[in-house]
């Protein structure tokens, strides 16, 4: 990896160096040391690059993560992983370095397990500040595999997070404050009906596309269909609505004609 970095920083591309360390096999049992090991890896790395290619453009990763003391396996989405991101995020601010995390699981299918630490590794990922997250969406067996399923499993949940981390929600103007809708209902009335929820209904919430917010007795009687079947249909459904984007047919055969000099040519050389 760092022969290769090498040759980016050479022509002038960004690198991300993001050090791989497990608590209790490759890196130190207790977090801050597991995270102190990565840092001085990425460090070391960076302060490589400025020297070979001074002003070269770095981003600082963080992939520290625990195992399974029972199995040995990679474990993440776990405390221990956030705990690592967070600590990351401040020594990233520390030496003025953008930051990489990541949204990452160790299930094997895309069920609750899935999806709790998705959403522990993509919530630390943004309270610690990161610029770039890799791995957001689609992540099954520690990384081993991608599943459509949960790659729209993974969709919903970052356009969640999005809506959540929208500046301009909470709105503090008179008319959001609604005092005079407030005193409309009354307290034996409701807010279905009125004028200040008919003009704002359609905009009001997030709105999913893969979650079903009815009640049982509804979601039961339409098939009790549950999240990962409702994730396939879907993910099933974009693939054979798929429209390719419009491209002039001069620049589509001018790239087929690049792709195929170049793989005539051996690809890229890797030569200086």
């Amino acid at each position: 990896m760092i022969d290769g970095c090498l040759r980016l920083i050479r022509r002038g591309q960004a690198v991300i160096v993001t050090p791989f360390t497990l608590a209790g096999a490759m890196a130190p049992v207790t977090m801050t040391g597991a995270v102190t090991l990565s840092i001085a890896e990425a460090l070391a790395a960076i302060a490589l690059f400025q020297y070979v290619q001074p002003g070269s453009c770095c981003v600082i990763g963080t992939f520290t993560s625990n195992v399974d003391m029972k199995s040995g396996a990679p474990a993440f989405g776990t405390p221990e992983y956030m705990r690592a991101t967070q600590i990351t995020g401040q020594m990233a601010r520390f030496y003025s370095l953008p930051m990489r995390a990541s949204g990452v699981c160790a299930a094997n299918v895309p069920d609750g397990q899935a999806i709790w630490e998705t959403s522990n590794s993509l919530w630390s990922a943004v309270q610690s500040g990161t610029n770039m997250v890799y791995h957001a969406a689609g992540w099954l067996e520690g990384g081993l595999i991608a599943s459509p399923e949960k790659l729209i499993m993974d969709c919903e949940m970052l356009q969640m997070i999005q809506r959540y981390m929208e500046a301009n929600i909470w709105d503090a103007s008179p008319d959001a404050i609604a005092v005079d809708a407030i005193s409309e209902v009354g307290p034996t009335g409701h807010f279905f009906g009125i004028q200040h929820t008919q003009d704002r209904y359609r905009t009001a919430f997030y709105e999913p596309f893969v979650s079903d917010w009815r009640n049982f007795e509804a979601w039961n009687a339409s098939g009790g269909v549950r999240t990962p079947e409702r994730a396939n249909t879907l993910f099933k459904k974009i693939i054979e609505e798929f429209e390719p984007p419009k491209l002039d047919e001069c620049r589509r055969e001018a790239l087929a004609d690049f792709v195929k000099r170049r793989k005539s040519e051996g690809g890229a050389p890797t030569n200086f």
